[in-house]
């Protein structure tokens, strides 16, 4: 097989990996000791010839065959292995992109309205209540400007990653574990999806 060809099914594999096992792109970096422009280089395609070492720590974290991660699609593979969808085809989400200084302005808003007035973006998955999060800050040891982040709104009982609001600080920063709203701290919604400049 191809460099290219391997190359190609490899990105669409952790691509796939990611959304489907509940992961980002942050977790996979810090749980595996990889780079965050190791892991975008490969999404993007950008890497022909990717590291053995690389491609390990990436089936490792995600429990997967380290000889199929490269050779195997493994979204078809499980479509095909899991039973017929009790959902039947879903049809993607439509979620209203905000810049990261209106956030705050419309957190009581319904999604109804929002998608009405902000720019759309989709999600491809089983979710509602959600909000694109357009930064305009870096948000440090994460994410940067022009980065967005798919937010499911609200105060959340998951040990997930979590958008919040730091009252001291005036700034947004990612917290991973059970956390509620208070008068210093606003919770955001939990990370399910983020695009590196805003892609």
């Amino acid at each position: 097989m191809y460099k290219k060809e391997k190359a190609e099914i490899l990105k669409n594999n952790v691509k796939y990996l990611i959304k489907s096992r509940g992961e980002t792109q942050i977790s996979l970096c810090n749980s595996s000791g990889l780079t965050r422009t190791t892991i975008y280089n490969i999404l993007e395609g950008r890497v022909v010839n990717v590291q053995q070492t690389t491609i390990r720590k990436i089936s490792d974290f995600f429990g997967v065959s380290y000889k199929e991660i490269e050779s195997v699609d493994f979204e078809e593979r499980e479509i095909i292995e899991s039973s017929v969808s009790l959902h039947g085809n879903m049809n993607p989400a439509a979620v209203p992109v905000i810049k990261e200084s209106q956030i705050l302005h419309c957190l009581n808003k319904k999604i109804g309205e929002l998608v009405t007035v902000y720019p759309l973006t989709y999600y491809f998955g089983s979710a509602s209540n959600l909000i694109g999060v357009l930064l305009e800050n870096n948000i440090e040891g994460a994410y940067e400007s022009g980065d967005l982040l798919v937010v499911r709104k609200g105060d959340l009982s998951s040990a997930a990653e979590k958008l919040i609001w730091k009252q001291s600080t005036k700034q947004f920063q990612i917290v991973t574990g059970y956390l509620s709203s208070s008068d210093a701290t606003l919770v955001i919604g939990e990370v399910v999806e983020e695009r590196f400049n805003g892609r």
